[in-house]
């Protein structure tokens, strides 16, 4: 299937009057995996469409991360949206996980279609409500879950996410997602390891 063809199917559920002005007005665009695209303190200027790949996005302090939440295909960036609206600047960072093809909603057309197409405030409505859920869900890990259980949790999801195992990453690179130190995720990763949940190779790691 193409991906004009991908992205119609992603938009199927909506008005064929609004499907046909989102296809018209939009670009797709493929992005190499590891791309920025969406910078804090930017203006947002479209509005990414997931259609294949997987788009992460996160905050940043000093040089600490902390993931919020992924964008999987037939979602949207609920941050992009409500920046675009408001015309403020972004406050988080996006960066494509895998190559990734995406509908790129130009920002000054999806104002008027929100307007004009109730349905598809429905889309954004959801999202929030999903990315809260995901936000409460990550407070509670950062709060009250041991590093084992939210690492070992974290890398099962990254797996099935990307339909991988093993998870090709660095310790550097799980303990920047997960707002910590890299030597925590050296130690708690040999101990996940020795209770024979995870194999450790190479710049990667197996979930057992």
């Amino acid at each position: 299937m193409s991906g004009h063809a991908k992205a119609e199917k992603a938009l199927s559920w909506l008005n064929p009057e609004l499907v046909s002005e989102i296809m018209g007005f939009s670009i797709l665009k493929t992005i190499p995996h590891d791309m920025e695209i969406l910078r804090e303190g930017q203006y947002v200027k479209v509005i990414p469409l997931v259609v294949d790949g997987l788009i992460k996005v996160f905050s940043r302090y000093e040089d600490k991360e902390l993931l919020l939440y992924y964008i999987k295909p037939n979602e949207s960036c609920i941050m992009s949206f409500a920046a675009s609206l408001r015309n403020e600047p972004s406050r988080v960072f996006a960066l494509t996980e895998e190559d990734t093809t995406a509908l790129l909603l130009p920002v000054d057309r999806v104002a008027g279609w929100t307007k004009d197409f109730p349905e598809l405030n429905s889309l954004f409505f959801r999202l929030y409500n999903q990315r809260y859920s995901e936000l409460l869900e990550t407070i509670n890990h950062l709060l009250f879950e041991k590093m084992d259980r939210r690492l070992y949790s974290y890398l099962k999801e990254k797996a099935e996410l990307t339909n991988r195992n093993p998870v090709k990453m660095s310790h550097r690179q799980i303990a920047n997602e997960l707002g910590t130190a890299r030597e925590v995720i050296s130690r708690v990763m040999k101990k996940l390891e020795n209770e024979g949940k995870v194999m450790q190779h190479t710049n990667s790691i197996e979930i057992l």
